[in-house]
């Protein structure tokens, strides 16, 4: 079963849940254009993720669901909320959501947490889990050590529930080589950054668009942090710091509030510009809509190519 038969979607396509960035209104517009939408909860609290899942009900009828982080202060109240609202899908990172699962499967939710290793699927699987995101990191945002080419596969192998592939995914031909590795759809980050309904401020956009194949850099990656984000002042400065020896409280200093700077302000010298290296096949903005019709047109026409 692919990923649009098991969510009931059109497209096999999960939209990451990227926090400040994946609004009630944004998950509404990418699950009208046939993905599933994802409220990201990293950066709300419960109030606030209250008010983005009644948004993004008034705005589709489409399946959506929500990215729980679970270190979030409010990861236990956030779980409720969900069994609540009625919320049918959830994604989680950052923890292990083993002690919501009763709750969330008595309610009949499906629940696919996010793994950088083999090791996690399994514990996903026996926790219960319904299928697993597989995310690489040549993923925007917070990373894990092993490629997307490297851990799907054996997070395939390892697991007898689904997999779903992410990081380094922004055209049909990385969509056939997702589907190749034995997943059965993809989640979608940073592609979406480029597109007409995502909220970030237009100078973030404008960095995206503007980004190369080898612009993104990982910061934390010695003090065991790791983020993927465009390179900028920040970044080189943090890394700089990182290399010299700078403990985390030293390091805060750059990274604190730096992400809702760069989406809500465009603060592209200091902010946290979270970016997969995918960035540099991005080219211009366009609708929702008309990114997940081009990555699909181009898997089909990779395939054909292949079985000629």
């Amino acid at each position: 079963m692919r990923l649009d038969e098991m969510l009931g979607i059109k497209y096999p396509f999960i939209q990451g849940g990227m926090a400040n960035i994946a609004t009630g209104e944004f998950a509404a517009a990418v699950s009208n254009a046939g993905g599933l939408g994802l409220i990201g909860a990293g950066g709300m609290n419960t109030e606030q993720l209250k008010e983005n899942i009644h948004k993004c009900k008034s705005l589709t009828d489409k399946p959506f669901g929500v990215n729980l982080m679970l270190m979030n202060p409010e990861a236990d109240k956030m779980a409720e909320l969900l069994v609540e609202e009625g919320v049918k899908i959830v994604t989680t990172g950052a923890g292990n959501p083993a002690k919501y699962m009763a709750m969330w499967k008595e309610n009949g939710m499906i629940v696919i947490p996010v793994v950088s290793a083999s090791i996690l699927a399994v514990k996903m699987q026996q926790c219960g889990a319904d299928a697993v995101i597989a995310e690489g990191t040549e993923s925007g945002g917070h990373v894990g050590e092993m490629t997307t080419m490297a851990l799907v596969p054996q997070i395939v192998d390892a697991v007898t529930i689904p997999v779903i592939a992410a990081g380094g995914i922004a055209d049909g031909r990385q969509l056939a080589a997702a589907f190749a590795l034995g997943a059965i759809g993809v989640q979608l980050g940073t592609c979406l950054l480029a597109s007409e309904e995502c909220p970030i401020h237009e100078a973030y956009k404008a960095a995206v668009l503007k980004a190369k194949d080898n612009d993104t850099i990982v910061t934390g990656r010695i003090t065991g942090t790791p983020v993927r984000i465009i390179k900028n002042a920040m970044a080189r400065e943090y890394v700089k710091q990182e290399k010299a020896g700078a403990d985390k409280m030293e390091l805060e200093k750059f990274t604190l509030g730096s992400l809702r700077r760069a989406v809500f302000e465009g603060d592209v010298k200091t902010g946290s510009l979270m970016a997969g290296q995918v960035v540099g096949q991005l080219k211009e903005i366009k609708p929702i809509r008309q990114i997940f019709e081009d990555i699909y047109a181009g898997y089909r026409e990779t395939v054909a190519g292949l079985q000629a």
